[in-house]
């Protein structure tokens, strides 16, 4: 594959692009540095995939403000909208005019409190066609209510949520629901008549990450 590296102010988008005319783009917002989606898998389905680091992870990725976690000394800061602007208005199209990629399906993805913004920002734009959640903080305060109160956008075509088996025994209470409130956020995309998957993975939180983002990759591009 061919890579290509995009600056925007404090953003950088590393670009992975297939030799063939790629036939969609996903996006992902990675807690790792450098993570990489399977170069093999994204050649042969011709998709490009786009990796942005330079968001604030705690504030640009939650939707609303909530109490922090564990020893977490501040408290989430709930500016998911303000990053969403920026994102739909100027990153994504930086990228889909430099990678002759307009008009193409987007997909997006994310890990942890990634997982929970690629849902929202499914739901919330319209944006995409597929979304991919690897143990997604969906037990974030008020996010389920969000999903009952909203109708999933049409666009969405296929929909991919994963937790670890471990996650739910966690010693904070808000996110010992997690496999719940998964389990829950899958059901109502799933009553939309979306394609959907749910998989439980052996493993607690950020346990085989290339691993999990792969599957649910597999899923969205209907491999395996």
């Amino acid at each position: 594959m061919k890579t290509v590296t995009l600056e925007k102010g404090l953003y950088t988008l590393d670009c992975a692009i297939p030799r063939t005319p790629p036939r969609g783009i996903l996006y992902l917002h990675s807690p790792v540095e450098g993570q990489k989606l399977p170069e093999e898998l994204l050649e042969r389905m011709g998709t490009i995939c786009v990796c942005i680091l330079g968001e604030n992870w705690d504030n640009d990725l939650t939707p609303w403000p909530a109490p922090g976690v564990f020893d977490r000394r501040e408290p989430f800061g709930g500016c998911a909208d303000r990053y969403l602007e920026r994102l739909m208005g100027e990153l994504l199209p930086l990228a889909e005019n430099r990678l002759g990629a307009g008009g193409l399906p987007r997909g997006i993805a994310g890990i942890s409190l990634s997982g929970l913004f690629a849902v929202y920002a499914a739901v919330k734009t319209g944006g995409f066609s597929q979304v991919c959640s690897v143990s997604g903080s969906l037990w974030y305060d008020g996010f389920l209510d969000y999903l009952a109160a909203h109708p999933i956008p049409p666009a969405i075509q296929r929909a991919y949520f994963s937790v670890g088996d471990r996650e739910k025994y966690t010693t904070n209470p808000r996110m010992r629901q997690v496999e719940d409130c998964t389990r829950q956020a899958e059901a109502l995309f799933r009553a939309q008549g979306i394609e959907t998957c749910f998989e439980r993975n052996r493993g607690s939180h950020y346990v085989d990450g290339d691993v999990r983002l792969e599957k649910g990759l597999r899923f969205l591009l209907r491999e395996g």
